[in-house]
């Protein structure tokens, strides 16, 4: 675990750290200072590691009151819930499903959402409450409303509010319905990962309001959005801001159907058509590259069957589990063996998604972006009008 030292570690210490990191900008230093996370983090956590992709053992306060404080103003992600409440134990549950995300992150997305006096702010995914107690401190309690799913979360954020003396409306409801009786809002913020932006956000904002969002694609990879929502409300457009790891929303997570919903039982390779590649797996297994990647290929996700000696098959499949697709790696090959089923060629898309991206030198999350309209939304490339294909 990075960060402070226990006798150091403190609000004024981690919000020290942002400002010197390019995170935290000045106008936002007096929030994280007035408002300290600690007042917003359970007596029991598992503190997780800076890239947001795995947890330390737990940590009580109650126990350890020093790694406890030294994990809080650490510069990292805290879970606070597993599986959606339904893990009780110390040890690690299957999926993290709450938390208190990483202030780096925090400060970066404030930063992106530019808020101004006498702005009201929408924030999707309470979790802990400390986002919003750092809108609320900066805008006033009057103008925050934050929306959570989860009554027991919900719950535990407005005593975490109330503690640090702050009362923005927590409404317990579905994040895609935002609050209607809230609006026009000129921020939205959500602190969990979205696969579409919800229509209902278009419609309360205000003219000019700002969005700013964790995307992801169904295939993986997922960065931070900033959009600008135009004077009638009809559209939103903007660019990535950076990478992210963030929980998805619930009512967006979608279903993986198990290996044999695909091949019936039937032997690999299951009538599957062979062909050879000189993509190595590997390269598409990037953050990025798996973010780039989704954006052209809607609709599919993997997993890897993993063996000795660096050895792996990546496994694609369709949602609709009609299609899917084997790559075999093996270290030091120059060439790697395909197997393709079903009316989509799944390598054939991850390769052309892939081939285009490096055709086009490998550019990075700023020059791609996102409209958004009450029918849909489209990532480009450049510019609104080079949309990404779509290689379905």
């Amino acid at each position: 675990m990075t960060g402070e030292t226990p006798q150091e570690a403190g609000p004024q210490g981690l919000a020290s750290a942002l400002v010197a990191g390019g995170a935290l900008t000045s106008d936002w230093l007096p929030a994280f200072t007035a408002v300290p996370r600690e007042l917003f983090v359970p007596d029991r956590i598992w503190p997780g590691i800076a890239d947001g992709t795995k947890q330390n053992p737990v940590v009580y306060r109650s126990q350890d009151p020093e790694a406890w404080r030294r994990a809080v103003y650490s510069d990292i992600p805290l879970t606070t819930q597993w599986d959606d409440g339904d893990h009780d134990g110390d040890g690690l549950g299957t999926t993290p499903t709450s938390s208190n995300s990483m202030p780096t992150m925090v400060a970066s997305m404030l930063r992106d959402l530019d808020v101004r006096p006498g702005d009201r702010a929408l924030e999707i995914g309470t979790g802990t409450g400390w986002n919003a107690g750092l809108l609320a401190h900066c805008l006033g309690d009057p103008n925050v409303v934050t929306v959570e799913y989860d009554p027991a979360v919900a719950r535990g954020a407005r005593a975490n509010l109330d503690r640090a003396g702050l009362a923005p409306t927590v409404i317990e409801g579905d994040g895609r319905a935002g609050w209607a009786e809230g609006a026009p809002y000129n921020r939205i913020i959500a602190t969990c990962s979205l696969l579409e932006i919800p229509p209902a956000w278009l419609a309360q904002a205000a003219p000019g309001g700002v969005i700013v969002a964790p995307f992801g694609t169904e295939y993986g990879g997922e960065q931070i959005v900033r959009l600008v929502v135009n004077d009638d409300r009809t559209q939103a457009v903007g660019r990535f801001t950076g990478g992210s790891a963030f929980m998805r929303l619930r009512q967006q997570r979608t279903e993986r159907p198990l290996f044999d919903a695909y091949l019936h039982g039937v032997p690999w390779p299951a009538g599957g058509v062979k062909s050879m590649t000189t993509l190595s797996p590997s390269d598409t297994g990037e953050w990025f590259q798996q973010f780039v990647i989704g954006l052209a290929v809607p609709g599919a996700f993997w997993r890897a069957e993993r063996y000795n000696g660096g050895a792996y098959t990546l496994w694609l499949y369709s949602r609709d589990t009609l299609s899917w697709a084997s790559a075999d790696y093996e270290p030091d090959r120059m060439e790697y063996e395909v197997y393709q089923s079903g009316p989509r060629r799944l390598w054939d898309e991850v390769e052309a998604a892939y081939r285009c991206w490096e055709a086009q030198g490998r550019p990075g999350y700023d020059r791609f972006g996102l409209t958004v309209t009450p029918e849909g939304q489209t990532a480009w490339l450049d510019s609104p009008d080079n949309p990404v294909p779509q290689w379905r």
